[in-house]
């Protein structure tokens, strides 16, 4: 261990956290990062696999499409059979990584994009068993500062979701190399969570198999506006992540800046980026404040920015970017702490049934905003694009606030 890990778990020690939980954090932060690469895979040399496979724009988005269907469908059926609740959460980890990478290794061979889509589903469903599990791994380490390490695991997700833009932004890869190094990357990221995690000193309990329960759960009434909060937030945010680069192109093509293209990469790759900051904030905030007040803090200024900055496409450019750098701070500040909320106030021997049904149904709902959003610019501009995003923050507010109201948090 470094000696800044080692100064880092005696602070929290005294702060009342068990001893190496700093450590624990750091292990299944990367091991989620390194575990999630393959979902961000195809993004990155989708130009390339155009030129291939001679792809339609449309056949382009069925490749990030098909991740979203082949996850939600993934972690629906982990949640009907309790998977995360019967299997060790690491273990999970170690076999939706190895799942992942290997059918994401599969596109080497693929002959055209019909299958390649059919593989992009199939490492979606295998990452459902990375994701949810790795929260409820991390959960384990802390009770004091939960929403905080959860936050810090949710930016290292954002800060993958980001990479894509920076490398087209600088400059392609041959897409063989990006599918072999992301493949390698995932399994590493599961065979580190395995072998080099370890599990915290606040297990939950073991469930046992109740397909019932993958319902039941919601039927805490505090579990259920938890979610709730989370669907309006996802509502957003996809959209926000898959349409921002398009959005910044077309303003700087509007104002006549060359290279436009390029430049929109390397600000989406800024704006998406910060939200991990954005994430560490929210879940300070969220163990100081309470869940509730700190994800209304964060959907009410997102929410602000997805109504205005669509009328910006005439302001200065730095205008453009510093509203951009705001909302994707706090568009994904909130996110873990709709996570940190159920793993407090759901069954403790289903919380893992629970965080993965809370995805799915998150998930679930980026698709139609993701499909509805470039429709809405081809029609009436960008002025009210972006402004439809902020019924889903809207809707989290308010079930937030019935939350805090409920709990007092």
């Amino acid at each position: 261990m470094s000696a800044a890990l080692r100064a880092a778990d005696a602070t929290m020690d005294q702060a009342g956290d068990p001893p190496g939980c700093w450590t624990g954090l750091a292990v299944l932060a990367t091991a989620l990062l390194f575990g999630m690469t393959t979902w961000f895979s195809a993004t990155a040399v989708v130009p390339q696999l155009e030129a291939v496979w001679a792809i339609t724009p449309a056949q382009a988005a069925w490749l990030t499409i098909a991740v979203q269907l082949g996850f939600v469908a993934g972690a629906l059926g982990s949640a009907i059979l309790n998977v995360a609740d019967r299997v060790p959460p690491r273990r999970l980890m170690l076999y939706g990584a190895t799942g992942a990478a290997a059918t994401n290794a599969l596109l080497l061979v693929a002959q055209d994009v019909s299958v390649a889509i059919a593989l992009r589903g199939l490492t979606g469903m295998f990452l459902a068993a990375v994701y949810p599990p790795a929260m409820k791994a991390m959960s384990t380490w802390f009770r004091v500062r939960r929403g905080t390490a959860l936050g810090v695991m949710v930016g290292a997700l954002t800060l993958g979701s980001a990479t894509p833009h920076l490398v087209n932004g600088l400059g392609g890869l041959q897409w063989q190399l990006v599918i072999v190094v992301t493949s390698l990357v995932t399994l590493a990221g599961g065979l580190l969570a395995e072998f080099a995690g370890r599990d915290g000193p606040f297990p939950f309990p073991r469930g046992r198999f109740d397909p019932r329960m993958a319902w039941r759960v919601f039927s805490d009434r505090g579990v259920r506006l938890a979610s709730l909060g989370y669907f309006g937030h996802m509502w957003e945010l996809y959209a926000m992540w898959a349409w921002f680069s398009v959005f910044l192109g077309d303003t700087l093509s509007l104002q006549g800046i060359s290279a436009a293209g390029r430049w929109a990469a390397i600000g989406t790759f800024a704006v998406i980026g910060i939200g991990a900051v954005g994430c560490w904030l929210g879940g300070v905030l969220g163990d100081r404040l309470g869940r509730a007040r700190a994800t209304i803090l964060a959907m009410g200024i997102s929410g602000t920015c997805a109504v205005s900055i669509g009328f910006l496409q005439t302001a200065p450019i730095p205008v453009v970017v510093a509203v951009g750098l705001v909302w994707g701070f706090w568009v994904v500040a909130d996110s873990a702490q709709f996570s940190t909320a159920v793993t407090e106030l759901g069954r403790q021997d289903y919380v893992g049934t629970a965080l993965t049904l809370q995805l799915a149904i998150g998930f679930i709902l980026t698709i139609p905003t993701i499909w509805i959003i470039p429709l809405i610019a081809e029609s009436t501009g960008w002025r009210f694009a972006f402004a439809v995003l902020a019924l889903g923050p809207l809707a989290g507010i308010i079930s937030m606030r019935q939350l805090r109201c409920r709990h007092a948090g």
